[in-house]
């Protein structure tokens, strides 16, 4: 259960160009099927007056909460995170990260729990938190299997994810024609399962995500509301 918790609160190939990426800003509504309790999430990213970008993502519910921040610039096609900046309480232990991405000495400094970490970095790697704004990237653009270098705690590991296909999901905003993409996994290393839905005609907003920990227990994220380049996500109605 611990894990679910922790992936609904922190909840890729070379991403597209800068002028593909648009500011956006989302509401969640969260459920857990084996327990009464539900919280909220809010995700955005927006663009800085000196060209970066920069995403956040906030959640709170009864036993936790988490605030994520990542800064990044888009170079050649390139995403090439500057920041990553984590907080988490609840869950048995709090957790802070921070990881400064040092582009001029090719190089990530940084700390996870209050302990040192360092990395060579390379055109590529990415943070977890920058690593979804690439997924939703290469979602648009059409591509069917995607590979991710993330710094990950104190490794770095290979995300890799497959597109399944199109479906409708039905949010609060009314009806969504989305892409449906799993997170693939060793099933001889790990059994979880994790499915989520970008929304085709709004900026490949993540507007549904399903989880299925090694245990069985079930967490579900749904957009409630949101905005992609300004203007309010709607979807159709029965």
């Amino acid at each position: 259960m611990r894990r679910a918790l922790l992936f609904a609160l922190t909840l890729f190939s070379l991403p597209a160009l800068a002028e593909d990426l648009q500011p956006f800003s989302a509401s969640y509504t969260a459920d857990w099927k084996q327990l009464p309790v539900s919280g909220s999430a809010e995700r955005s990213l927006k663009r800085e007056d000196d060209g970066r970008w920069t995403l956040n993502f906030e959640a709170s519910m009864l036993v936790a909460g988490l605030t994520e921040e990542s800064t990044f610039r888009v170079d050649n096609g390139a995403l090439l995170p500057l920041t990553y900046r984590l907080n988490r309480s609840g869950l048995g232990k709090g957790k802070k990260v921070e990881q400064d991405f040092d582009w001029e000495q090719k190089q990530v400094i940084g700390t996870d729990r209050g302990d040192a970490v360092r990395f060579p970095l390379n055109r590529g790697l990415l943070d977890k938190s920058t690593y979804q704004v690439a997924l939703q990237q290469d979602v648009a653009a059409g591509k069917k299997s995607v590979s991710y270098q993330v710094v990950d705690g104190d490794e770095i590991e290979t995300y890799d994810f497959r597109v399944l296909g199109e479906e409708v999901v039905r949010t609060k905003a009314g009806l969504i024609d989305a892409i449906k993409v799993e997170r693939v996994r060793d099933p001889t290393q790990s059994t979880r399962k994790t499915v989520l839905w970008f929304a085709k005609d709004w900026g490949h907003l993540l507007v549904r995500l399903h989880q299925v920990e090694t245990d069985g227990k079930e967490y579900q994220i749904m957009l409630k509301d949101g905005t992609v380049a300004g203007k309010p996500v709607e979807g159709r109605r029965d």
